[in-house]
């Protein structure tokens, strides 16, 4: 069992258990359940932004800790005077060091889009995902079908969230559907997490042009984010490269500052 087969079998354990402890109807009397959710593929296109989704990272499996020492309120508040675009929230415990109130402070805190980031499998965390402000949910292919993919999506916009949908190689593509609103290309390989940033730019001539292209994972350089640029990628999500200094809103003005100059 690799890495992402154990995350996903924790998740499914997780699902149950917080479903019985937070039924579906107590999730929808939520303050911000009723909130109109900022677009996360309208803030992409801007096109006098970096197109940055500046992620709050604690920890990964394959790296541990990355930064134990910073609040969500400091790294997020940060981020957005940086200049990002959006921000990314791990909601996941057990394998990345997050948890949903960490998204509620980023919420209460910032008028970004957030994109809730988390293994979803089922219906219940989107509603979840609704109840503590996020604007966009992540769908990771490996993980799901076609028909899931469809499925939850379409749900997500239901409730007015968008879906950015996740890919790793070509065998993906046919996961992309019109019920999604953004595809990213995760240029580390979630069996054994080792990483190239030319899974991007492989796989861009193969998404459709009506959905905004977004690079995850690996991105240290800004130089690699004016060719992905060139490929058509309008969304660059980033975790690592500032989470592991110790102003990581600081290291993402500069990163910009560098991307924009």
């Amino acid at each position: 069992m690799n890495v992402l087969q154990k995350i996903i079998a924790h998740k499914r354990l997780e699902v149950a258990e917080q479903q019985a402890k937070t039924p579906i109807a107590e999730l929808e009397k939520s303050p911000l359940f009723e909130r109109p959710c900022l677009s996360l593929s309208a803030a992409l296109r801007k096109p006098d932004m970096a197109g940055i989704i500046a992620e709050h990272k604690r920890k990964s499996p394959s790296k541990g800790i990355i930064n134990g020492n910073v609040t969500v309120e400091e790294v997020t508040t940060g981020y957005v005077r940086a200049g990002a675009s959006a921000l990314s929230l791990l909601t996941d415990e057990q394998f990345f060091g997050g948890n949903n109130e960490d998204l509620l402070i980023a919420r209460g805190l910032n008028e970004v889009p957030i994109l809730r980031k988390d293994f979803t499998i089922g219906e219940y965390q989107i509603l979840e995902a609704k109840a503590i402000g996020a604007d966009a949910i992540l769908l990771i292919a490996a993980v799901l079908t076609p028909a899931e993919v469809r499925q939850l999506s379409a749900f997500a916009r239901s409730l007015g969230l968008e879906t950015l949908l996740e890919i790793h190689d070509h065998s993906e593509l046919g996961h992309i559907c019109d019920t999604v609103d953004a595809v990213g290309v995760n240029n580390r390989n979630l069996a054994d997490f080792t990483v190239d940033v030319r899974r991007s730019l492989e796989l861009a001539p193969h998404i459709p042009q009506e959905f905004v292209k977004v690079s995850e994972s690996g991105l240290s350089d800004p130089t690699a984010l004016l060719e992905l640029r060139a490929a058509g990628f309008q969304g660059f999500l980033i975790g690592e490269r500032f989470m592991k200094m110790d102003r990581p809103g600081e290291a993402c003005e500069d990163f910009i500052h560098r991307i924009l100059a």
